[in-house]
């Protein structure tokens, strides 16, 4: 194995008060805040920009770049407002970090905010997961208490607020505008860009947004230096991030590694497949919305340029593993139930093309059709792909055109015995005789 763990954000989270600011400041906690209101904001931002770090949200884009977008002071407010509305299946790094370790990202805000010329940031979270927003509440209180926000930050002058808001429950508010117009008041839907967020954000003012895990990253990049981060990982997709498994392996769970990781090597730290029988059949690089992998990319280093050259995305380091009992069909149409679902109704391809997508495929899942719905599928995907508003669409399409790609006998063989070749009770067949399309 070439490379090994980095635990950085996960580095206590096996402490049996991992969560406590008491915990943190024993871990280096609030070390960097000191170091940075010492510090020029410009000189943040180029440190930032510096170390190489890329959003963990899913898109890559530089975050010091993205906070050197807001346009010069004229005496109104900025904001700062963090995307924790981590809702896409198979997604769970954000969550498990706010819960186990949530003064990072606390640090990370007082930090960035300073950075940024911002009195007042906003934690967006997901609001089913209620327990998260209750811990996050708990460390923000514990941060008032001990002077790392309120008034006169440390003596410095700075002043900092941060709300913590809970969403209604919507995947299309993980969209940064959609985000902007729920904390608002109103429904969550995305905006037309531009104005992008940096110019006319939250309340139309400049704001920068965020994803938990990349400002969690600012202090211990803050507190080591830009060259300790960038020389992690690869030589474009610079640093650690935190990898969750899930799915038919032995260990899952979240294993922080550099960037440039591999499926193989994290497989090996996690045990293995569950059952060592079954074979590696099918896994997301970064989520449901990426397009899928086989076991052919096993070794595909696990960063933004090396996957994309394999025509995929890193997106969320989310790589829920398949084995061979599994039937892609049926799963690519659970996946995109939950896309349709989720469509906020805003845009024609989206909210369309998504009902025919799960209509189709559900037809295919019961062996139901012929082949020219595969066809029709990849159709409608293309009039999809680049038509909708925002990222939900081009998301949902991922996975149907990439199985389509890697598994169209699976596709056919459900047509050719008119059922799932994977059910094995005779009570779960559908067969064209006893269901009509």
């Amino acid at each position: 194995m070439s490379t090994t763990l980095t635990p950085i954000l996960t580095k206590f989270w096996d402490d049996p008060q991992s969560w406590t600011l008491e915990t943190y400041e024993r871990n280096e906690g609030y070390k960097a805040l000191k170091k940075a209101l010492a510090m020029a904001p410009a000189d943040l931002v180029q440190a930032t920009k510096d170390s190489g770090l890329r959003g963990r949200g899913g898109a890559g884009f530089p975050t010091g770049m993205k906070w050197g977008f807001l346009p010069p002071p004229d005496g109104g407010p900025r904001y700062l407002v963090v995307n924790a509305d981590e809702s896409e299946p198979g997604t769970c790094k954000d969550i498990p970090l706010m819960m186990a370790a949530p003064q990072f990202l606390i640090e990370g805000c007082v930090i960035t905010s300073y950075a940024i010329g911002c009195n007042h940031a906003f934690i967006y979270v997901r609001g089913e997961v209620v327990h998260v927003y209750r811990r996050l509440l708990r460390a923000v209180e514990e941060a008032y208490a001990a002077g790392h926000l309120g008034k006169n930050i440390h003596g410095s002058g700075f002043d900092l607020d941060i709300t913590v808001h809970a969403g209604a429950g919507a995947y299309i508010c993980g969209e940064e505008t959609a985000l902007l117009d729920s904390l608002e008041g109103r429904r969550g839907q995305p905006r037309l860009k531009p104005p992008f967020p940096a110019v006319a954000g939250l309340y139309a003012r400049p704001t920068v947004v965020n994803n938990v895990e990349s400002i969690a990253s600012i202090p211990p990049i803050l507190l080591h230096g830009a060259d300790w981060f960038s020389d992690m990982g690869t030589e474009k997709s610079q640093g650690f991030g935190i990898f969750s498994l899930s799915g038919h392996v032995k260990n899952p769970g979240q294993y922080e590694a550099p960037l440039g990781i591999t499926l193989r090597e994290l497989l090996d730290m996690a045990g293995g497949m569950r059952d060592p029988e079954k074979a590696l059949k099918f896994w997301t690089p970064g989520g449901s919305s990426t397009p899928l992998f086989t076991a052919e990319h096993l070794d595909i280093p696990l960063d933004f340029e090396s996957v994309a050259a394999a025509g995929s995305m890193l997106g969320t380091r989310a790589l829920q593993i398949f084995d061979e009992t599994t039937c892609v069909v049926r799963a690519v149409d659970r996946w995109t139930d939950f896309y349709k679902h989720e469509s906020c109704g805003k845009c024609t391809p989206c909210r369309e093309g998504t009902w025919w997508l799960k209509q189709i495929l559900g037809r295919l899942e019961h062996g139901l059709g012929d082949e020219e719905d595969l066809e029709k599928l990849l159709d409608i995907c293309d009039n999809i792909l680049g038509r909708a508003f925002c990222a939900l669409g081009d998301g949902a399409t991922s996975p149907i055109t990439s199985s389509i790609q890697y598994f169209r006998d699976e596709f056919i063989a459900h047509l050719t015995e008119g059922r799932c070749p994977f059910d094995s009770s005779e009570s779960t067949l559908f067969h064209k005789d006893r269901v009509t399309a």
